[in-house]
């Protein structure tokens, strides 16, 4: 086995530029089906990384105004929600998990000792905790009890006491009583949020204590619900309910889907991942036809190598060399080449997504470019079956040179 090995790596010496040449070939092949790849993937999750704020089981209902005239009503009329279209999306729409409200305050001043400052303060159930992927830090969220009896708590996001509360600050924020937009109120808890910065700015209360505190009587901005486990189509019946249960007590067309304008999240996601799998699968064919271009290159080198070697392999012949042993040399050549050019452009490929991944800050278009050891693995086993079809045909080439002819003169 070692002497072949010697053959192979003194051809490969002797040949230098040739060498280089299906090398360089190969391994860009291989090098661009990768970082395409990766960059396919890093594109994706970008895209995703705007869903990361939202449950992506998601429906969300806004407000909005009637288009078409119904039952003797007037087009351009205002639709507003309250607590009993909440009570009824509850009771009667099908499919809804986590159910909340927001009741939209706005910015307002918060004060705690010697510090203010502008934060959005928000009105909403405790169900929102799981719409907005709040992540508890300390303290709770706001509960049941705090609805029904009022309660002036508050729960504030990490940026609210980055802003008003000293570093290291004994006890930390829990318990301490703020004044928010002129009312005190406790602090409850403290969250993050999954999403972004600016929802980290945020002061929830809950929406009875809202709705007192700023005048707003049982009036509500949105509804946002979850469909748990349902299906996709699923989502879309449970999103045709809604509308038809709130044309129904709002006295709008069903058909009106300005009045009452619904967003669901599982829908454009769907739109999203769609998408992607036609990238995908562009991205890989194109990467594909890349590697068997550079394979496609291989051959011919191996081919224009057997002419090179003919004398060569007619002496090998001629003292008994077998059309076997032959084909298996030219084969391993072309497997060695192909499979150390691979590496060598699997490598630089990883090793610059790697770079882009430590590099790139957290945007929408491109974050954390990546392939998958699927991935990985399938193309080392593609260079591994390219290298030996390019050398094959060449190998059986050289197999059937006439010893005879191959010695005579040219």
């Amino acid at each position: 086995m070692i002497d072949p090995l010697i053959e192979v790596a003194d051809s490969l010496r002797t040949h230098k530029v040739r060498t280089a040449l299906a090398v360089l070939t190969v391994a860009w092949g291989i090098f661009m089906l990768v970082l395409l790849l990766g960059a396919g993937r890093g594109i994706q999750n970008g895209v995703e990384l705007q869903f990361k704020d939202d449950a992506v089981n998601s429906i969300r209902i806004y407000q909005g105004k009637t288009t078409i005239a119904y039952n003797g009503l007037p087009r351009g009329r205002s639709i507003s929600y309250n607590n009993e279209d909440y009570r009824q999306v509850r009771a009667k729409v099908g499919h809804v998990d986590k159910l909340t409200a927001r009741y939209y305050v706005g910015d307002n001043l918060v004060s705690y000792g010697g510090q203010q400052a502008a934060f959005d303060i928000r009105g909403v159930h405790p169900d929102h905790l799981y719409l907005e992927k709040t992540v508890i830090t300390a303290g709770r969220y706001i509960n049941e009890l705090d609805l029904l009896e009022r309660r002036k708590v508050c729960v504030i996001g990490v940026q609210v006491v980055a802003r008003l509360f000293e570093e290291g600050e004994e006890d930390g924020p829990v318990g301490k009583l703020l004044e928010v937009g002129g009312t005190v109120c406790q602090v409850v808890g403290v969250f993050t949020d999954v999403g972004s910065r600016r929802e980290e700015e945020a002061v929830y209360l809950p929406v009875t204590t809202a709705q007192l505190l700023f005048g707003g009587s049982d009036r509500l901005h949105q509804l946002m619900y979850t469909v748990g486990e349902a299906s996709y189509q699923e989502s879309k019946d449970s999103e045709q309910q809604v509308r038809t249960l709130l044309a129904n007590i709002h006295n709008f067309s069903p058909e009106d889907e300005r009045a009452a304008r619904i967003y669901n999240n599982l829908d454009e996601y769907k739109k999203i991942t769609d998408l992607f799998y036609w990238v995908r699968v562009i991205v890989a064919v194109v990467g594909v036809g890349t590697v068997l271009t550079g394979i496609l290159a291989v051959s011919n080198i191996m081919v224009i190598s057997v002419s090179e070697r003919r004398r060569e392999i007619g002496i090998r012949k001629a003292i008994g060399a077998t059309p076997g042993s032959i084909t298996r040399l030219i084969v391993l050549e072309s497997v060695i080449l192909t499979t150390v050019a691979g590496y060598i452009g699997l490598l630089a490929s990883l090793g610059l997504l790697e770079l882009l991944k430590a590099t790139v800050p957290e945007n929408e278009y491109m974050y954390q470019p990546d392939v998958n050891t699927f991935v990985v693995v399938a193309v080392t086993v593609l260079v591994i079956v390219s290298g030996t079809l390019a050398g094959y045909l060449p190998a059986r080439r050289a197999a059937v040179i006439d010893p005879v002819e191959a010695l005579q003169p040219t």
